[in-house]
């Protein structure tokens, strides 16, 4: 009797389609919210190779806060901002520079971003994007000897080791050299004088192995650096900053 009160009757058709309407309004804003959050606040990264040891381990989960907005402001020359990161900061890095997808592939790459947590991206390879370290900042003149840079900023006479300059400690993996490389190699060590652009920063690992950063790459420009790490969520016997 009451299923078929609710068939036929229109009041208990109109609440039903009130009841859905509210759950796709709910979805909405939901959705939104999310985009929002993540493409303008905040996103979460997983560092799943050993570049960063032996302070970040493969596992470590961080929130990031993102850097679009200083990006775009940039790019309309609206604002002479500040840098919104440091010395020491632990920032993403994307490599490659690639057109940037319309606007309904955007859309539905935040839809499917969304039901996925952020594990599914139509846009995004996540092989383009790194976790690094930045030590060098526009205008830097930096050398390495030993795996450790030292680095001048373009306002002082006297270089000092990144170590000195960073407001954030940290730790770096030295490894064993082989005789035979030379300083031609980019993993040998040493590096020569290098003067970054006034739209370049440098990224290194913590892992001064053979591993993929500015040694290989060359400075990469401000916009390259897309986000900046809070904190590490997990695991949580080791939560906090980076």
């Amino acid at each position: 009797m009451f299923d078929k009160w609710r068939k036929y009757s229109y009041a208990a058709q109109k609440s039903q389609r009130g009841k859905i309407l509210w759950i796709c309004c709910c979805f909405l804003v939901l959705y939104i919210l999310y985009n929002v959050l993540t493409s303008f606040c905040f996103s979460s990264r997983v560092l799943e190779n050993s570049a960063m040891q032996p302070g970040l381990r493969p596992g470590d989960r961080f929130l990031f806060s993102s850097l679009s907005v200083h990006s775009l402001l940039s790019d309309m020359e609206l604002f002479n901002r500040p840098l919104p990161f440091r010395r020491g900061n632990i920032v993403l890095v994307n490599t490659e520079r690639e057109e940037k997808p319309g606007v309904p592939l955007l859309f539905l790459d935040g839809l499917v971003r969304f039901v996925t947590a952020q594990r599914v991206s139509l846009v995004e390879k996540d092989e383009q994007v790194y976790i690094k370290r930045i030590i060098g900042l526009p205008g830097d003149e930096l050398t390495m000897t030993n795996f450790v840079f030292r680095v001048k900023s373009g306002a002082d006479s006297y270089s000092l080791t990144e170590f000195e300059l960073s407001d954030i400690l940290y730790e770096v993996a030295i490894p064993h050299v082989p005789a035979f490389w030379d300083d031609s190699i980019p993993f040998s060590g040493n590096m020569d004088r290098l003067v970054l652009g006034e739209d370049e920063c440098f990224v290194i690992s913590d892992d001064r192995s053979n591993t993929n950063d500015s040694r290989t790459w060359g400075p990469v420009s401000v916009n390259r650096i897309t986000g900046k790490a809070l904190f590490r969520y997990w695991p949580l016997t080791r939560i906090g900053m980076p």
